[in-house]
């Protein structure tokens, strides 16, 4: 067995994570800050930061056709460069903007850096760790929820010492470029370094039923945690709860909670696909509990739940097992999956607007039954695929 303290690639591991500590700051700061945005841009319906949000996942669908098959032939250093860069547009357009057109565009390049990341890292993760690549890949989404934890804590800071909002925009676009220039100079492992010689060759990619079960997973985990992040706020406030951003805490707190005991305890006792039912079985439960039980308190355990089960690394369970199907492939599958992902981030968003806008008074709710129902298909795909996953390791 290979030796940790002898991998030469923990520093460059460690500035990746970083990339996605930045990331969860990137995916969350606009809905902690809707009503600065809309009132930058001269507007005042909360939703067009909802549509703004949408536009990040837009720039994922764009983007991810052409980076993994990127990260696949130049490397994945060059995709998480090109991540970067598009990573600090992101940022400082945003705080620059002056209209939702204009904000809109930018989340766009919110959305390229994100898949460009996506593409990167995943398969670096893979990469280094090898035999423990799938629970090095779930410290992506640790990064993520570190970033989302210290938001809410960044933004009283921020507020405390009377400095504009746009001060965590510009703050997150410095530190990633920073993060940039190190990764420059850092050495990655070789591609499909954890793969066989024997297999290397083996680059064909063929769908079955699992593969398009697995990836249409990538949509239905994100939408979970998606709809959550997006309407959460408004829902506290509608429940009642005197400070809705304790929701986002509790959130991050979950998924770190969830992070940390699925790699540590769960992945030890349960294969991947097992966790890949168990997590959206139990986010599915809590959304209809939280639907029907209309309580301050409820919103902050529903919190802590959602950001356990439905963000605490279902995806990043998803692509690495989807990545198992297709070692060879590890970025255009790992692209495949976040392309579906991201129809969550951009469609479901859209939706989720539109419910919003048709009914204002009771749109938070409706949302809530609206990510229920999509959480409960995720559900039954996982089912399907944990089923094809036995039938084939009892056919060996």
């Amino acid at each position: 067995m290979e030796n940790k303290t002898k991998n030469p690639f923990i520093l460059t591991a460690l500035a990746l994570y970083f990339t996605y500590f930045i990331h969860g700051i990137g995916v969350s700061i606009l809905a902690q800050y809707k009503g600065d945005l809309v009132a930058a841009w001269g507007e005042s319906n909360l939703g067009l930061v909802i549509r703004v949000s949408a536009a990040l996942g837009l720039g994922r669908l764009i983007s991810l056709p052409f980076s993994g098959p990127i990260s696949d032939k130049f490397g994945r250093k060059v995709s998480g460069l090109i991540g970067i860069a598009f990573y600090v547009l992101y940022f400082g357009g945003v705080a620059l903007s002056k209209s939702m057109e204009v904000a809109y565009v930018f989340a766009i390049m919110g959305g390229i850096a994100n898949s460009f990341l996506d593409t990167c890292v995943t398969p670096s993760c893979l990469e280094i760790f090898k035999d423990k690549g799938a629970i090095a890949n779930m410290f992506t989404k640790f990064s993520i929820s570190i970033g989302q934890l210290v938001l809410p804590f960044c933004i009283g800071i921020v507020s405390g010492m009377n400095l504009p909002y746009t001060t965590l925009f510009y703050l997150a676009g410095l530190l990633i470029a920073i993060d940039g220039l190190l990764i420059i100079f850092l050495k990655f492992p070789k591609l499909n370094s954890d793969v066989g010689s024997s297999k290397v060759e083996e680059t064909k990619m063929k769908f079955d039923t699992t593969a398009i079960a697995l990836i249409t997973i990538g949509l239905t985990c994100t939408a979970t945690f998606q709809l959550w992040l997006n309407a959460n706020q408004e829902l506290g406030k509608m429940y009642g709860l005197a400070n809705p951003r304790m929701i986002q805490t509790m959130y991050a707190a979950g998924t770190i909670c969830a992070i940390l005991f699925t790699a540590l305890v769960v992945l030890k006792k349960f294969k991947p696909v097992d966790v890949l039912v168990l997590y959206p079985t139990i986010s599915f439960v809590m959304l209809v509990i939280t639907y029907l039980v209309r309580t301050p308190s409820i919103t902050l355990i529903a919190g802590f739940v959602i950001g356990y089960a439905g963000a605490g690394g279902v995806l990043q369970l998803a692509v690495s097992t989807a990545n198992e199907l297709f070692p060879t492939n590890k970025g255009k599958i790992t692209s495949i999956v976040m392309i579906a992902s991201s129809l969550a981030n951009y469609v479901i968003l859209e939706i989720a607007g539109y419910i919003t806008k048709v009914s204002s008074s009771n749109g938070p709710v409706n949302i809530v039954l609206f990510n229920a129902g999509i959480t409960l298909f995720g559900v039954l795909l996982a089912l399907y695929v944990r089923k094809q996953f036995k039938l084939k390791v009892s056919n060996v």
